[in-house]
């Protein structure tokens, strides 16, 4: 068997991680010129079926590795006022496991064939049941399956089920990260909370390895090259629907907003690194419509997109991995035909799918109270 994953996310890299390791062909087409040609280096908690789906996806000689990589957090989820006061509590407290996205990306990468500047225009399912992908700027590409773990914006979805499109909520947020020194410890009781201003939401993150990931690598795995970052502060604040950015840069927005607020908290984006600080939009993939069966199919953000106020897409993306690679290899091991594996995946993926959507939905308008939510 052979399967062309469209799309270098973490949902397509774990699943191509997994085929490999049954011994499933799994070629990675990326549309981006190279593989780091976009900052993706954001902390992400992973729920226990995301974590476990990832160590199911990788060989088991990463497992230590990536155990050292991560972090346990809990959060008591307090509403905190720009002084840094109490004021009420989002819910109950939240726990996981916490892994940097561009750390976890890189491990994933480890030993896949990833062809990048590979925009895909459309594909062919020919008439011997194989689909043939064609690209922008390559030759075309023919396999068994064809998975679209392309995003937001999928190609793929954009052929198989044209009528899926996503909803703007109209919320923006800038994201970036500072590094986490001795000046930043006292705000330990911000992480995983929500700092309330005048109509914005300012929340935050640590990120603190258990090893420095370069260092953890070179100890626990040589065959594996990751990067060479510290521990940081990841902080996201999500702006009113109408707002603007004025023509400022993503922290000096940020910081328009945050006249009288905590001096630790202006210091936290003021020492922020510019190139990792960016403005982006709140957009939902909702699955609907049930595609003919045959030999294309999706995979995470690319078929049900979700609001991060849910804290449920990468963990999402991750159990689809897990789940079609299943399936995979019962169909490669003959137990089953491609076409049943196939669609056995869509039919729960399509419900928990619709279910973690609806599920950060609920939750965006305790973060931004003038999204659109139809």
């Amino acid at each position: 068997m052979r399967v062309s994953v469209v799309g270098a996310g973490l949902g397509g890299l774990a699943l191509a991680q997994g085929l490999r390791g049954a011994g499933i062909e799994a070629d990675v087409f990326e549309r981006d010129p190279g593989i780091v040609a976009r900052f993706q280096g954001y902390r992400l908690v992973l729920n226990p079926v995301g974590f476990q789906a990832v160590r199911d996806c990788l060989p088991t000689r990463w497992h230590p590795l990536l155990d050292e990589i991560v972090m346990e957090a809990s959060a008591e989820q307090l509403v905190l006022d720009p002084r840094l006061n109490e004021i009420g509590r989002l819910g109950a407290g939240r726990t996981g496991i916490v892994v940097d996205r561009q750390v976890l990306r890189h491990l994933l990468l480890t030993g896949l064939t990833v062809h990048t500047d590979a925009a895909l225009t459309g594909y062919d399912v020919l008439p011997d049941g194989t689909v043939r992908a064609r690209f922008a700027h390559r030759d075309p590409a023919t396999a068994d399956l064809l998975v679209g773990a392309d995003g937001v914006t999928s190609a793929v979805r954009g052929v198989l089920s044209p009528r899926t499109t996503p909803t703007d909520t109209g919320v923006r947020f800038v994201i970036g990260r500072t590094p986490l020194t001795d000046e930043f410890a006292a705000l330990s009781k911000a992480y995983g909370s929500k700092i309330a201003g005048d109509g914005v939401s300012l929340l935050l993150g640590a990120m603190r390895f258990r090893t420095p990931p370069k260092q953890a690598a070179e100890q626990l795995a040589p065959d594996v090259t990751l990067p060479d970052i510290g521990d940081y502060v990841r902080w996201a604040m999500i702006l009113p629907s109408n707002g603007s950015l004025e023509n400022l840069t993503a922290q000096d927005a940020v910081l328009s907003r945050m006249d009288g607020w905590h001096p630790q908290l202006r210091a936290l984006i003021q020492q922020a690194d510019p190139d990792n600080s960016t403005l982006l939009s709140i957009r939902v993939v909702e699955p609907a419509e049930r595609w003919a069966p045959g030999p294309v199919t999706l995979l995470g953000d690319a078929i049900h997109a979700t609001s991060p106020t849910g804290g449920n897409g990468a963990n999402t993306a991750l159990r689809d991995a897990d789940l079609l690679r299943r399936r995979l290899i019962e169909a490669d091991g003959g137990s089953r035909d491609l076409l049943d594996a196939v669609g056995d995946y869509e039919r729960q993926m399509f419900e928990y799918g619709a279910e973690a959507v609806r599920g950060s939905l609920e939750r965006l308008p305790a973060f931004a109270p003038g999204a659109k939510l139809s």
